[in-house]
């Protein structure tokens, strides 16, 4: 379906949805799903694009949590090692297995990283990806020809999950829509609709591409807006106590030399307490992440200078080759939505990832924190929430066996198409159309030009930054270079939405402006 059949549903001013959905995340598409799948009627508004802050610029791994397990959180490594294997299973073309190695360099590093990561194995049981070894430092080369080996003892492998988490979350909104349900991006929520007895049974919205406005009635809100959660609480209630305590983290993106090898590298304890990770990711290694507590939250945090040297710096202590800032091709920042209630004082590196639901006097259900790995059981667990606070007749949830748009299992990881799942053909037949366009944006980059076609067409894309942060990953991979394929990617979008010159020029202008952020200087 395109954008416009979604805006159209919203046209009958009387018509009552079962679930509105504020927030087009993990959590808020994953309930959506979890919704549509169950067949409830379902409207999910998105002020931005799917997945444009936090749910787009995570490390891109599906795991268990490492360092849960070192805090103790037995139940919660469990519960996403769980999820991380029904993901697998239902849609393997998104999620698949990724080899860490975590090196040692001191003598008790083997057998107590071996011990840790053998109990990460026997949590996982049928859901393993493969079971750890301690490896000799020659083996360990091997794995990593880029590691550094002064006085490198040995090291421990084991596996987790890997995706691309704006694609998946694409997938979900995609999937919702085959279900029946509506997602919607550029559609900000303004306002909550509330009954003669003070409750909450509706919202007022603006889509942002024509300026609209609407009021839309359902028998139950939910309020899945992430870091933006304290926001929709404060429409109900301005006294309501702060719910997000946020924190910032940030990624580089540094050139697959730097590993030499398809493995990753696992860190699990920096200066600040965190676990860093090398992710090898779309040819490129993904290195993050920090953790800096901030006051406010934005759709477009920029990175501290403080936080990319502390990267680069870590970076230097496991690979033999010099990193520098000017190695650095793009960076990236998110905010995690942690909830406040949990942190008694604690750092944020420290702070539980379980999800939290909350039900207000006037009736508007909150879901908040969690993690990507966890969103189909978050989706669950709220939407049997809002069932009983909607008063619906209740019908169980389908989604641990239901298979994610565009499953198959006949694809290769190592072709960036592989994220297109079962469509992968259908891009590549748009050559017959667009002969022209059948060819690389960029020598440095994977994708083809049909693919900001297939983004308009059937994607829902409506910038330029949606194209090639979101629907390709150019801007992460290498934004300098996304800023000079944004010319010819606008005017094909352009061209696809029926959108004229002055809209070309000003996409062009704000995507290069935008872009300024990604590029360490």
């Amino acid at each position: 379906m395109k954008r416009s059949d979604f805006i159209q549903q919203m046209d009958d001013s009387s018509r009552v949805w079962d679930f509105i959905i504020i927030g087009g995340g993990a959590t808020g598409l994953g309930s959506g799903l979890d919704a549509a799948a169950r067949g409830y009627s379902v409207l999910l508004l998105e002020q931005g694009d799917f997945a444009e802050a936090t749910s787009s610029r995570s490390t891109k791994m599906v795991h268990g949590g490492v360092r849960y397990l070192a805090q103790g959180n037995i139940s919660l490594v469990m519960g996403a090692l769980r999820e991380r294997g029904i993901l697998r299973k239902n849609a393997p073309h998104m999620c698949y297995n990724q080899k860490f190695v975590v090196p040692d360099y001191k003598w008790w590093g083997l057998p107590y990283y071996g011990i840790g990561l053998k109990t990460y194995d026997l949590l996982a049981q049928k859901y393993s990806f493969g079971a750890s070894r301690i490896l000799s430092a020659r083996k360990v080369q091997k794995e990593i020809p880029g590691v550094l080996t002064h006085k490198l003892k040995g090291g421990v492998t084991y596996h987790d999950g890997q995706f691309d988490d704006a694609r998946l979350a694409l997938t979900l909104a995609r999937t919702m829509a085959d279900m029946g349900g509506c997602p919607l991006n550029y559609t900000r929520v303004t306002g909550l609709v509330k009954d003669s007895s003070g409750y909450v049974c509706g919202v007022q919205a603006e889509d942002k591409i024509s300026g609209k406005s609407y009021e839309l009635k359902a028998k139950a809100v939910i309020n899945a807006t992430g870091i933006f959660t304290d926001d929709v609480m404060n429409m109900d209630n301005a006294d309501h106590k702060k719910l997000i305590a946020p924190s910032q983290g940030i990624h580089i993106v540094i050139d697959r030399e730097f590993l030499g090898g398809e493995t990753g590298i696992m860190v699990p304890k920096t200066d600040d307490g965190r676990v860093i990770f090398f992710v090898p990711w779309h040819g490129k290694v993904v290195v993050g992440t920090t953790d800096t507590p901030i006051s406010s939250v934005c759709m477009e945090p920029k990175p501290l200078e403080e936080e990319i040297d502390f990267l680069v710096e870590h970076s230097a202590r496991y690979l033999s080759k010099p990193l520098k800032r000017s190695d650095v091709r793009s960076v990236f920042v998110g905010i995690r939505p942690l909830i406040a209630a949990s942190s008694k004082g604690n750092k944020t590196s420290a702070l539980s990832r379980d999800h939290y639901l909350t039900v207000s006097p006037n009736k508007l259900l909150t879901i908040a924190g969690g993690k990507w790995t966890t969103y189909r059981h978050m989706g669950e667990d709220c939407i049997d929430h809002a069932i009983k606070m909607g008063g619906h007749t209740f019908r169980p949830s389908p989604t641990k066996h239901l298979k994610l748009h565009g499953y198959t299992e006949d694809f290769d990881h190592n072709d960036h198409m592989h994220v297109y799942g079962s469509e992968a053909a259908e891009i590549k037949a748009l050559a017959s159309e667009f002969p022209e366009l059948d060819c690389p944006m960029h020598e440095k980059l994977p994708y083809s030009w049909l693919e900001v076609v297939w983004a308009a067409r059937h994607e829902w894309a409506q910038t330029v930054y949606d194209v090639l942060s979101r629907r390709t990953r150019a801007l992460i991979l290498d934004a300098k270079v996304a800023v000079e394929v944004a010319p010819k990617a606008a005017e094909i979008l352009a061209k696809e939405l029926g959108k004229d010159d002055k809209w070309v020029k000003e996409q062009i202008e704000q995507f290069t402006l935008l872009s300024d952020i990604y590029v360490v200087k």
